[in-house]
């Protein structure tokens, strides 16, 4: 039996390695756990659902090359909590605090003022 870990989920399709890189500093910065997987789909948005669904902690990021969204299970497909393009890496390291956050249940830092 394999036993998964309390960690946010991050599914990619060819993501920018370096907004990747920011995404998780920022979800370690909170303390929290994290796991990348790489998947074939095309759909960022079935990316984040997918990984919000499989995290054992309820939050997952979705990543296709330069855009990125974050997503909670329980929330309908499409219906991401953030979603940037072409992001900043200040606005990825927001991104994956922010994830890391709402299993905290703190405030949110700003994703799109950044």
């Amino acid at each position: 039996m394999i036993a998964k870990k309390p960690s946010i989920l991050i599914c990619g399709n060819q993501p920018d390695r370096d907004l990747l890189r920011e995404i998780c500093a920022g979800i370690e910065e909170e303390g929290v756990l994290y796991e990348v997987l790489e998947l074939e789909s095309a759909d960022l948005d079935e990316l984040a659902y997918e990984a919000a669904s499989e995290s054992i902690l309820g939050a997952g990021i979705g990543i296709i090359g330069s855009r990125a969204a974050m997503q909670m299970r329980g929330l309908h497909k499409g219906q991401n909590v953030f979603e940037v393009n072409r992001p900043s890496f200040a606005q990825c390291r927001s991104l994956g605090a922010n994830s890391a956050r709402a299993i905290k249940r703190v405030a949110f830092k700003k994703v799109y003022d950044v």
